[in-house]
């Protein structure tokens, strides 16, 4: 199950989530938590779907298939955060991958203090993983002096992992680095492709929660989804004006 915005490009959002997960072998449940009005440039408008409604969504489809584990991407608002974790709390047994989507590729903010603390205290508790990019792991510990204080501290949250990505130590490679158990458990680099990407974390977080799906643990699921996210970025297209799309059917031969 996938719990996120819809993006108009189809390059974010449940859109990408759908893409991936379809691309690695899943069906995806989608379940809208908000609409999105935006380009490949920016995020121009938001609006929360009711807090009833995305209930009503997941726990109809939860209550009919067989779901093995869930992608939460945009939450938006603290009432989102509550109706999520109004059903998570009552299907603990799923594996839940954590993205969050603090701020658009373009700049704009779309979590406020009081969301940022409803992922904090409702939804970072029940995560398996955890994948805030270097900038959202400062908005979710800003406690900590370093990157690696900030992960330490989403832990003590309570996430089982975290995965910190592009921390930017290398201009020529990406870093993404992988915590838990209360430690470093391991560091990955790849090559920086050139350009900017509409839907990069989306993709790497969604194709985490595909592979934990089919059975995978943690280490090895992180990994392959770095490998799956990247191949997709390198195959990117240029649809819009704005930041690329990625290709997450690169292995599709044209």
């Amino acid at each position: 199950m996938a719990m996120s915005g819809s993006d108009p490009t189809g390059g974010a959002g449940i859109q990408a989530d759908i893409e991936t997960l379809a691309s690695l072998g899943c069906h995806t449940a989608p379940v809208i938590t908000s609409v999105t009005v935006q380009n490949t440039i920016n995020v121009l408008e938001t609006s929360q779907i009711d807090e009833g409604l995305i209930i009503e969504q997941a726990r109809i489809i939860l209550e009919d298939m067989d779901v093995a584990a869930i992608k939460i991407g945009l939450v938006g608002s603290e009432e989102t955060a509550r109706a999520i974790h109004s059903i998570l709390v009552d299907y603990p047994d799923l594996l839940v991958v954590l993205d969050p989507v603090l701020h658009a590729g373009g700049g704009r903010v779309l979590a406020d203090d009081s969301v940022l603390q409803a992922i904090n205290t409702l939804l970072t508790p029940l995560a398996s993983v955890v994948t805030p990019n270097d900038q959202e792991v400062k908005m979710l510990a800003p406690e900590g002096d370093t990157l690696e204080a900030c992960a330490m501290a989403v832990l003590e949250q309570g996430a089982h992992h975290v995965l910190v990505t592009d921390t930017h130590e290398n201009p020529l490679e990406v870093h993404n680095v992988l915590f838990g158990n209360h430690r470093m458990l391991n560091s990955h680099a790849w090559p920086r492709l050139p350009g900017r990407y509409h839907g990069s974390g989306c993709t790497l977080a969604t194709a985490i929660a595909a592979l934990l799906a089919h059975g995978q643990d943690v280490v090895s699921a992180v990994y392959q989804a770095q490998e799956f996210t990247w191949k997709s970025l390198q195959a990117a297209h240029q649809l819009g004006m704005g930041q690329k799309i990625p290709n997450r059917f690169y292995w599709v031969k044209k």
